[in-house]
């Protein structure tokens, strides 16, 4: 197994639908289905943004996942100190590689990225209803800092 950067937005879109269809089935009410045209138009749009890289998880010369990530700088304000911190926008796992380390072995990438750039905090989010998402980060030692609510009207 290996990681590599990449830029192929196509390879992108087609790794994205493990993840995307997971939160339409977990929030159909807000998520769309898969649209392979409309990722790929979007992921081409992405790719070209120099503040994200996209780590390609590969198994045998095999894509089974990726994870688009972003060096940010938080500035200090009145409220709090400045920051930096690698930010994990999205993850995804083929659903045949999922529970067998790839995730993890993915994730030890971000950490090792973030480490040869000197930043000691790496930041996500997931939706509450992700019970996979919420075992995986919890498994690897992630601690939720900061909650979103919502009130339905």
């Amino acid at each position: 197994m290996k990681v590599i950067r990449s830029k192929d937005y196509k390879l992108m879109a087609k790794l994205s639908r493990y993840v995307h269809d997971l939160h339409v089935r977990l929030y159909p009410e807000y998520f769309k289905p898969y649209d392979q045209e409309s990722f790929i138009a979007f992921y081409k749009e992405l790719v070209d943004q120099d503040k994200l890289m996209f780590l390609v998880l590969e198994d045998l010369l095999e894509p089974v996942g990726f994870a688009m990530v972003e060096v940010k700088q938080y500035p200090e304000t009145i409220f709090k100190k400045a920051y930096q911190s690698v930010y994990v926008h999205q993850i995804s796992i083929s659903d045949k590689k999922q529970n067998k380390g790839y995730g993890t072995m993915l994730m030890k990438e971000v950490e090792a990225l973030a480490y040869q750039k000197g930043i000691h905090r790496i930041e996500l989010d997931y939706w509450s209803n992700n019970e996979i998402a919420k075992s995986f980060y919890k498994k690897n030692k992630f601690i939720i800092y900061q909650e979103h609510v919502y009130k339905k009207l």
